[in-house]
């Protein structure tokens, strides 16, 4: 009985299991995330609806359109994510972005003060710089990979010459 234990044990210590346990663990905590959001863009939508019933307010309408618009790209994210195991950066930022501007229009750009604008504004324009340099910044990585794999396959070509040589 200890064998068979000591024996599981260390077949689930493998460093294969070890990831693939995790991963599975970790699709768990998406799939949860996604019907979490699913159920809060429900209640939004629900809650938008009704809300036609009083007299309109459209600032409200569309903070609540574009909250609703933000949960449904976070859905999309973490859909992708669990389809392709990485996180699209530049969904990210997209989103980031308009949750800025969705803070701006709720509270309406005169009531913020001029220093938050101006930290809102330099946060944009990062945002906005990072989303430019991903294509290159992708490009430039993806040439390293290749001269990367070149010189691995130089090297080891070097060392089955070395070795058929001795």
């Amino acid at each position: 009985m200890l064998k068979g234990l000591i024996s599981k044990l260390s077949n689930w210590l493998e460093r294969n299991k070890i990831v693939s346990n995790l991963e599975v663990f970790q699709d768990f905590i998406i799939i949860s995330l996604c019907l979490g959001l699913f159920c809060v863009m429900l209640m939004r939508l629900t809650d938008m609806f009704f809300s036609f019933l009083h007299p309109l307010d459209l600032r409200q309408v569309t903070s609540d359109i574009l909250f609703i618009l933000i949960l449904v790209e976070l859905f999309r994210l973490l859909i992708d994510h669990l389809q392709q195991q990485r996180t699209s950066v530049t969904a990210a930022v997209e989103i980031t972005i308009v949750s800025a501007l969705r803070e701006v229009i709720l509270r309406g750009v005169l009531e913020i003060p001029r220093d938050q604008i101006l930290g809102i504004a330099v946060f944009l324009v990062v945002l906005t710089g990072i989303m430019m340099a991903l294509p290159w910044i992708s490009r430039f990585v993806e040439q390293t990979k290749i001269t990367n794999q070149e010189t691995t396959d130089k090297t080891q070509l070097l060392a089955e010459n070395t070795i058929v040589a001795e």
